[in-house]
């Protein structure tokens, strides 16, 4: 009878370990996803009307900002027109675009445009204008407010949102979203690899579908897996081709060598881009980038130390299980030890949030291979639900991991309320139901001003 009672707890001790969070219960329809018609991506009206109208932030400090636009047909007018709002007629500026194109197999780009407007006021709505006559185009943004630690500021978050009607619905969502000001996007953009020969007309109708929210606000870029185009049966040799040609970002300013990682800050936030798809062993450009990088976060300017990239390090889905494991081996102790608040990937096509957890005690001699609970880690958070033409992933790893916080197959975006130094508000928010609806939720506290353990709520929103 002992030995009985003694195999039961040992049993319960055994499920007490293996114990994760929770896997959402809310079963969407698996229907494919399907990508909408090119002619539902019309040209704008208009002899050369500028398209494909995207901004991005232009230096370190939230001052600048990169506007890019394609036309079809002539290379000129390559100027954009800028004012402040209420100035429009004595504070008129104009700043010329670096342009270009590109050929990629049997197909040739329109003239890609690059304007970088410097010297801006913070927080200020600016009005631009695009193109000539018939054809001008008129957008306008929001420059951040000053770089400091108390400032609120808001994020949105996405990945892996290709051109399907799923990814209309979460690109609508977001838009109805009005608390977000920057999205922060984790890579897999048009998923024109998808398509024979790579169709690069897949790029052109993307940045139609996207401009909607892309002209509006900054989208931070990452780069990732079908953003590579590298394709030798056909001569393409040059990786990310497509990729750079359209998405300029600010790189030179925080002195890397490569658009495919930089960083900038934002408001109270330091975000750190990287590739998961370029080298990052020791001594190549983005470990000796990134090993500089970090002294230069303050936390005293900037609390919030955010980090994006594609491949997932911490993942409890069968799909790319463990891709993102050697850059994991490579950097994980310098996120430790920086404190970094949070991890932002995509690539697998679910939503999943861990708890603080690290594996950086394991050697190739102690056998320590577990993550285990680390107040000083970051919360790793996938996000490749946009949408896209691949599906879901919808093939969880049982039982659940115990770094694993809350996960769940569906499409969907989500918003980060940075608050104040200690204290930001994460929500996600899916598909399928109404915007205003949280899936996932939770407070997070500050690792550097507030390195307190968080509790989760959403046990009581599946």
């Amino acid at each position: 009878m002992a030995s009985i009672v003694w195999f039961l707890l040992l049993l319960l001790n055994i499920a007490k370990s293996c114990q994760g969070g929770i896997t959402s219960h809310y079963v969407r329809k698996m229907e494919a996803s399907m990508d909408m018609p090119i002619e539902t991506f019309p040209q704008p009206l208009g002899d050369n009307a500028p398209e494909q109208v995207h901004i991005t932030q232009g230096d370190h400090i939230g001052r600048s900002v990169i506007i890019s636009w394609l036309t079809p047909m002539d290379r000129f007018p390559n100027t954009v027109t800028y004012w402040p709002a209420g100035r429009q007629h004595n504070h008129k500026h104009k700043a010329r675009a670096v342009t270009t194109y590109y050929r990629y197999y049997n197909y040739t780009s329109g003239y890609i445009h690059h304007a970088t407007i410097k010297k801006l006021k913070y927080n200020t709505r600016y009005f631009y204008e695009l193109g000539s006559h018939k054809a001008t185009r008129r957008f306008s943004f929001v420059t951040p407010p000053e770089v400091g630690p108390d400032v609120p500021y808001t994020f949105g978050i996405m990945g892996d949102l290709g051109q399907t009607y799923d990814s209309n619905i979460t690109l609508e969502h977001y838009i109805s979203n009005r608390k977000a000001q920057t999205m922060l996007f984790v890579g897999d953009l048009s998923y024109a690899d998808h398509y024979p020969l790579h169709d690069n007309v897949r790029w052109d109708t993307w940045g139609r579908f996207v401009e909607k929210s892309t002209a509006y606000q900054p989208w931070i870029w990452t780069a990732g897996n079908h953003e590579i185009d590298f394709l030798p049966e056909i001569d393409e040799y040059t990786p990310f081709k497509p990729y750079m040609n359209r998405y300029h970002v600010p790189y030179r300013a925080s002195q890397s060598t490569s658009p495919l990682w930089y960083s900038i800050k934002r408001a109270s936030a330091y975000i750190i881009v990287l590739s998961s798809y370029s080298a990052y062993g020791k001594y190549t450009p983005q470990y000796s980038w990134l090993e500089q990088e970090f002294p230069k976060v303050n936390r005293a300017e900037t609390p919030w130390l955010i980090v994006l990239l594609h491949s997932p390090w911490y993942n409890s889905n069968n799909y790319h299980y463990m891709e993102g494991e050697s850059m994991r081996v490579m950097f994980e102790s310098w996120f430790i030890e920086n404190k970094v608040d949070l991890v932002f990937s995509g690539h697998v096509h679910s939503y999943e949030r861990t708890n603080r957890i690290s594996n950086v005690r394991y050697n190739i001699t102690n056998g320590q291979s577990t993550p285990i609970k680390d107040t000083s880690a970051p919360v790793y958070i996938t996000i490749g639900d946009g949408g896209n033409i691949e599906g879901l992933a919808n093939s969880f790893t049982e039982p659940q991991p115990s770094y694993s916080a809350f996960r769940e197959a569906s499409f969907g975006h989500a918003i980060l309320e940075i608050k104040n130094r200690t204290h930001a508000h994460y929500t996600w928010h899916r598909n399928h139901d109404n915007e205003p609806i949280v899936a996932d939720s939770l407070w997070l506290y500050n690792r550097h001003w507030y390195p307190e353990e968080e509790h989760s709520s959403a046990s009581n929103m599946v």
